[in-house]
């Protein structure tokens, strides 16, 4: 199995079982050692691979214990601390990998939830751990462009002058990506009044302050959709779909009333990064029956639905994503809906035949 399925299969495996893992060890035994064995591939029944509960006396710090050390030819080279997966990483609970950095040879660190791995070294001082990783691994949301930096980790290819050498580039870059996510998700003033000086020439008053972080808002999330949209396409390579002239096309467009229950929804909707995700994929499969563009998305308070010519009497798909447990809407041929539980949205693909029924019956 190549490297890059090893680390999607593990990562199924904590979608899978992540709701019953409660505590620390819990979260060593399934997710953590499993990471180290499969992923790192070191031999974690192996004393002289993988050292647990690894205890170095730092000062008056007599007996403190690290989760575990990893050792390659003889020297300590990865310390790991873990927390139970039910608590987000943060650096708060670094401490003692802060101790135990300084007084070993290891020159990686990893802080990890099971889920979330964040990898430190050394590029502000000698000897001493940084504060901010300069890596981080969500099994949530891998970042393909980050699987050859965490490869040369494992054992085989363990290069570690060529990780320290790649981290400087990967902190940055990683804080970045990461920045710029959460402007896209909530942008700050100051990147709304960036952003308004390139394309509005008047003073930035508090009024056009309020004007355009709504646009700044909405153009991200439009941007972000024509960027999966245009990877969906590429992936799919481009779909035939038929044809129709544009007087049929026209005709087949109604204007029928939408349903009072969406109406009533109407108000106070946030849509989610996730949706319009959700939304470009159901697009994306069913383009090979019917152009894009008569796939429209409506957002409702209770589910998500895409729809054909925006007519709600054609339901293609619903995203119940509002909740813990997420479902897509199918519908058959009657119209009736039967939700099925999704854990990531990749699993939308299992439904591809579903899907282009769907849009068939109405055509």
């Amino acid at each position: 199995m190549e490297f890059a399925e090893k680390l999607s299969a593990l990562a199924a495996k904590v979608r899978q079982q992540r709701g019953v893992i409660q505590t620390e060890e819990a979260t060593k035994n399934a997710f953590v050692m499993p990471f180290i064995s499969t992923i790192l591939g070191y031999d974690v029944f192996n004393p002289m691979e993988v050292v647990p509960e690894f205890v170095a006396d730092v000062g008056l710090k007599k007996g403190e214990k690290i989760d575990y050390a990893i050792v390659k030819d003889g020297v300590v080279q990865i310390l790991i601390e873990c927390k139970k997966s039910t608590e987000p990483v943060k650096i708060e609970h670094a401490s003692q990998l802060f101790r135990y950095f300084a007084v070993t040879n290891a020159r990686i660190a990893i802080l990890t939830n099971g889920e979330v791995y964040q990898f430190f070294t050394d590029l502000d001082a000698p000897n001493r751990m940084d504060a901010k990783p300069f890596l981080v691994l969500d099994l949530n949301d891998i970042d393909e462009s980050l699987i050859p930096e965490l490869q040369k980790l494992s054992k085989d290819v363990f290069d570690l002058d060529s990780i320290i050498s790649a981290a400087g580039e990967l902190k940055y870059i990683g804080e970045l990506k990461r920045t710029l996510a959460a402007q896209f998700k909530e942008p700050e003033d100051e990147w709304v009044k960036f952003l308004t000086g390139r394309v509005y020439p008047g003073p930035y008053t508090q009024k056009v302050r309020e004007q355009f972080t709504a646009l700044v808002t909405k153009a991200s999330k439009q941007f972000l959709n024509d960027q999966v949209n245009e990877r969906l396409k590429k992936a799919l390579g481009a779909p035939g779909f038929p044809q129709a002239e544009d007087s049929a096309a026209a005709a087949s467009v109604t204007s029928a009333p939408v349903a009072d229950a969406d109406l009533a929804e109407a108000d106070g909707l946030e849509t989610t990064l996730e949706e319009i995700e959700g939304y470009q994929i159901v697009r994306a499969i069913v383009c090979s029956e019917v152009k894009p563009a008569r796939v429209i998305q409506r957002d409702a308070k209770s589910y998500f639905a895409v729809l054909l010519d925006d007519n709600n009497r054609k339901p293609i798909a619903r995203l119940h994503f509002n909740r813990t447990q997420k479902y897509i809407g199918i519908f058959d041929a009657d119209k009736e809906e039967t939700r099925v539980p999704i854990s990531s949205l990749e699993e939308i693909y299992e439904h591809t035949e579903a899907l282009r029924a769907s849009v068939k019956s109405y055509l």
